[in-house]
């Protein structure tokens, strides 16, 4: 056999080599940092939670992850181990990320006329009458509009009805 057909082989060998080496060293790095860890550190587990180390043991770590809320994980699930400012960065910046209202994302002149009452920030769409006119004119054609829903709701059932007492189709 001749070096050329043996290159292909050596090739992949070499690189198969180098790919569990680096995986190895990575794995190593983790358990190096998960055996670093000490009581009071905070760590952040493979879900994404956010704790604080209470009780290091052989294979199991005691959480805290609210105040007086204890968790037990294994130290595997522990995904990275937290520099102090860090750690208390991501705590202090807990705040939700949706607004509790709409505020926030109109802009200062929107707000500004809803809080004063004005109509500065109200873009005209041409009409003439009142919201309040325009509410009231809407809601008698609604009215009417669901009463006669009703009724013909009605008419529907005492039709069936009949048609079951007669023998129709529909009495099987």
């Amino acid at each position: 056999m001749s070096i050329m057909t043996l290159l292909p082989f050596i090739v992949l060998i070499g690189a198969m080599f180098l790919m569990t080496r680096s995986a190895k060293k990575k794995q190593q790095a983790a358990t190096q940092m998960r055996n670093e860890m000490q009581p009071g550190t905070g760590v952040r587990t493979i879900g994404g939670m956010y704790a604080t180390v209470k009780e290091i043991h052989d294979d199991s770590v005691l959480l805290e992850v609210a105040p007086g809320v204890h968790a037990l994980y294994a130290k595997n699930a522990i995904g990275a181990v937290l520099a102090d400012e860090e750690y208390n960065r991501i705590l202090d910046s807990a705040d939700p990320v949706v607004p509790d209202d709409a505020s926030s994302l109109t802009g200062d002149i929107a707000a500004d006329a809803t809080e004063s009452g004005d109509k500065a920030g109200k873009i005209d769409l041409g009409k003439d009458e009142t919201p309040a006119d325009a509410d009231a004119d809407a809601e008698k054609p609604a009215a009417k509009d669901a009463e006669a829903a009703k009724d013909a709701v009605k008419a529907d059932a005492e039709t069936a009805k009949d048609d079951k007492k007669a023998g129709g189709a529909d009495a099987k």
